[in-house]
C-alpha cells in the first residue's frame, strides 16, 4: 500500500493549530479555535482526507451541526453522577446557537484557506458554502440614569470594585483591560491612562497580555470623575496593604484582591451583576458596558470620530458610519461631558 502524502482533516487540523494558530493569535482565541474543533468539527470531519472532502460534506456538517443536541453529542448527561435527560432517553434538545455555529464554520473554512495556501487542496471548498451571517439579537443597555444609579449604589456601599465599575462606564475599558491596569499606567495629575494590558484567563491560568489590537492602546484623558475614583481605591488598597503585612503581593494591578492578587475575570462579572441587582438596574453582562458607553456618548451629541476614538475602535464602521477627524481636546471635552453627566457624587 502506497501511503499518501495528503493528511487527514484531522491530522492537518492538529498541525495548524499547534504551527499556525498558536504562535500568531491571541491565547484565548486559540482556545477558542481549539475548543471548536475538538467539540464540533473533529467528531464528524476528523477522518476526511483533506483531498476528498466535499462542499457536500461542509454542508451536510454544518446542516447537522445545527439540529444536534450537544449534550447528547459530548455524553455530558452521562457524564454527571445522576443522569437526568440524554442518558436516560429523554433528550434536552441543546443545540448550538446561530453564532456557535458560524463561529465553528469560520473555523474549518480558516483552516482550509491554510491548506490551499500550502497546495495541499486545490480551493477551499468550505468558501464555497452558502452561511448567512446570524443576526445580531438586541441586547439591553443602560440609561445615563441606569449607570448613575449603578454608580451610587456601588460607592454607597463601599464596594471594593468601584473604581473599576467607573472606568468600564465611563471611559469604556473592556473587563480585561480594567483588570489589567497597573497603578504605573496611570497618572492622576495629568488625568490620564494608558491602556496597554488586559488579563485573561487561558488554559486555567491568568495572565497578562497586551491590549487586543494596536487601536485598543491608547492613552485616553480621565474626567475628574474618574480620578476621585481611583484616588478613594488607593487609599483603600493602601488599607490592605498594611494589613496583608508579608502576605501582600506587589502586583502593582489597579484591581486586585485583599492579598494584592489579581482578580479572576469571572468573579468580577459575578461581583457585577450583584451589584446591579442591589442598585435596581437591568443586570447586563460586563462587555455591555462598552455599549453603553458608546449609547451615553451618542446621547452626549458626542461626534461619532470622538466616540470612536474613545471606543478605541479599528474601523469606524463599527461606531457609526460617518467619517470626519476630531483633535484630541475634543476627546477629552467629551470625556469631561460625559463625567459631569454622570457626576454622582455631588450634591
Amino acid at each position: 500500500m502506497v501511503a499518501t502524502r495528503v493528511p487527514t482533516l484531522g491530522q492537518f487540523l492538529d498541525g495548524w493549530l499547534e504551527e499556525v494558530v498558536a504562535p500568531s493569535l491571541a491565547p484565548a482565541t486559540v482556545a477558542s479555535y481549539r475548543m471548536c474543533t475538538r467539540r464540533y468539527i473533529a467528531p464528524e470531519l476528523r477522518a476526511k482526507r483533506l483531498d476528498t472532502l466535499t462542499l457536500r460534506d461542509v454542508q451536510a456538517w454544518l446542516n447537522r451541526l445545527r439540529l444536534v443536541c450537544q449534550c447528547c453529542a459530548q455524553g455530558k448527561d452521562a457524564e454527571r453522577a445522576r443522569s437526568q435527560c440524554c442518558a436516560i432517553g429523554r433528550c434536552c434538545r441543546q443545540v448550538l446557537a446561530d453564532w456557535t455555529v458560524h463561529q465553528a464554520y469560520a473555523v474549518l473554512r480558516a483552516a482550509l484557506s491554510q491548506a490551499a495556501r500550502e497546495e495541499l487542496v486545490t480551493r477551499n471548498v468550505a468558501a464555497l458554502v452558502r452561511v448567512s451571517v446570524p443576526r445580531a439579537t438586541s441586547r439591553k443597555v443602560w440609561t445615563v440614569e441606569d449607570a448613575r444609579r449603578f454608580l451610587e449604589s456601588s460607592r454607597d456601599a463601599g464596594d471594593p470594585y468601584h473604581g473599576g465599575y467607573v472606568l468600564l462606564l465611563v471611559l469604556g475599558l473592556r473587563r480585561g483591560e480594567v483588570l489589567g491596569l497597573t497603578w504605573s499606567d496611570v497618572d492622576l495629575e495629568a488625568g490620564e491612562a494608558h491602556i496597554r494590558w488586559q488579563l485573561q484567563r487561558v488554559g486555567g491560568e491568568l495572565s497578562l497580555r497586551r491590549t487586543k489590537t494596536t487601536s485598543s492602546e491608547a492613552v485616553l484623558p480621565m474626567p475628574e470623575i474618574c480620578g476621585e475614583a481611583l484616588i478613594s481605591h488607593r487609599a483603600m488598597t493602601s488599607a490592605w496593604r498594611l494589613a496583608a503585612g508579608p502576605a501582600w503581593h506587589d502586583t502593582g494591578l489597579v484591581l486586585s484582591t485583599r492579598f494584592g492578587l489579581p482578580i479572576d475575570p469571572r468573579n468580577f462579572h459575578r461581583k457585577f451583576k450583584e451589584r446591579a441587582v442591589a442598585a435596581g438596574v437591568p443586570v447586563v453582562p460586563v462587555h455591555s458596558t462598552r455599549r453603553t458607553c458608546a449609547s451615553l456618548l451618542v446621547e452626549l451629541d458626542v461626534h461619532p470620530r470622538v466616540a470612536m476614538q474613545i471606543l478605541r475602535h479599528s474601523q469606524i464602521s463599527v461606531t457609526m458610519d460617518i467619517y470626519s477627524q476630531v483633535a484630541s481636546a475634543s476627546t477629552r471635552e467629551a470625556l469631561t461631558r460625559l463625567g459631569t453627566r454622570l457626576d454622582y457624587g455631588r450634591n
